[in-house]
């Protein structure tokens, strides 16, 4: 049996850095848009290839931690996904439910990177991860403490029948849903809180998924705490992050990176760094049975982690090891104000 198993999307994340010229642009969510020449060649400054991935970025922390750890997700029979297959391999990750569909391509991101402030616009293929589902998993094969699951594409179509596997099983249930997930299927995301253990997602994220304003922090928390079973994190870029398990609130703020190279698997790295936080204290899963401790330690083992993803380019290049998080002074201390609700 495993200790944890990642259910996701498993990708080729190819780099391309450079200081990209920014416009604005009424349309996009953030006002900004990149200009780039149409019609012609454009330079980079260096370029990066590597694995990414919600499932296969999870996977690497959880390995790193000292866990056993499986990783189950839908890749193409092709190069990228050969790749794929020997990098997770050589991280120690069971690859044996990452299935490889002929006929098929493995998912792609070209990340255009601003390597001064580690912006990046993602061109995103969703690829044979699109079409996952139960047909490509044997779930009695992914029996495990812990679930991390984060469906991208139509594979979050399968959702609600592998949480009530793992309900039956007594598996415990990391969620972090993705956009895709929270834009189609909000009922059923809010219907299963009470079986998830721990459900991540970012202020904006959860913002749309109760159709409130973001600025509503508060509310936001208390409305997704009242049909949770388990742990709420609210994650929120350099600002920190917000968790509760219903009886206190934890607000923290984040380890300052030493370099900012790239953005890409922060989110990533504190949701897996959490849940591999919680299975470091020995947490058992039940909502009411976690203690300050446990959650404290997750917050900082998390929030250690995304600093240290975003001081390298790629989602898993500089995740951090049990050995290191263990002994290097700067992660030993971070300020986690706890308050009654």
């Amino acid at each position: 049996m495993f200790d944890v198993v990642t259910i996701g999307s498993a990708t080729r994340d190819n780099f391309l850095l450079r200081k990209y010229e920014l416009t604005d642009w009424k349309d996009a969510p953030l006002g900004k848009a990149l200009v780039l020449p149409w019609g012609e060649k454009f330079g980079v400054d260096d370029v990066y290839s590597t694995i990414g991935g919600n499932a296969a970025n999870a996977a690497v922390t959880f390995s790193r931690q000292g866990f056993k750890t499986g990783c189950a997700a839908k890749i193409g029979d092709d190069t990228a996904g050969r790749e794929l297959i020997a990098h997770l391999s050589r991280e120690g990750v069971d690859v044996t439910s990452i299935k490889s569909t002929p006929g098929t391509k493995t998912a792609y991101s070209a990340l255009l990177t601003d390597k001064e402030t580690g912006e990046r616009t993602i061109l995103n293929y969703h690829g044979a991860s699109d079409t996952f589902g139960l047909s490509d998993l044997s779930l009695d094969s992914l029996l495990a403490r812990w679930w991390y699951i984060s469906l991208a594409g139509e594979s979050h179509n399968m959702y609600l029948e592998l949480i009530a596997y793992a309900k039956e099983k007594g598996i415990n249930i990391a969620f972090n849903p993705s956009g895709d997930h929270i834009k189609h299927h909000p009922e059923d995301i809010l219907a299963s809180l009470k079986d998830i253990s721990f459900f991540v997602v970012n202020r904006g994220e959860a913002a749309a998924l109760l159709n409130i304003s973001f600025v509503k922090e508060n509310e936001i928390m208390k409305r997704l705490l009242e049909v949770s079973g388990g742990i709420v994190a609210i994650t929120d870029g350099p600002r920190g992050v917000k968790v509760s398990d219903g009886a206190q609130k934890y607000t923290a703020g984040i380890f300052h990176e030493m370099r900012l190279l790239d953005r890409t698997g922060a989110g990533d790295a504190f949701g897996a760094g959490f849940v591999a936080g919680l299975m470091q204290k020995n947490a058992s899963g039940k909502k009411g049975e976690y203690t300050k401790e446990q959650i404290d330690f997750g917050i900082r083992l998390a929030s250690a982690n995304a600093t240290a993803v975003v001081e390298a380019v790629g989602s898993t290049e500089n995740t951090l090891t049990k050995a290191k998080f263990d002994t290097e002074k700067r992660w030993q201390d971070l300020r986690i104000e706890a308050t009654p609700l």
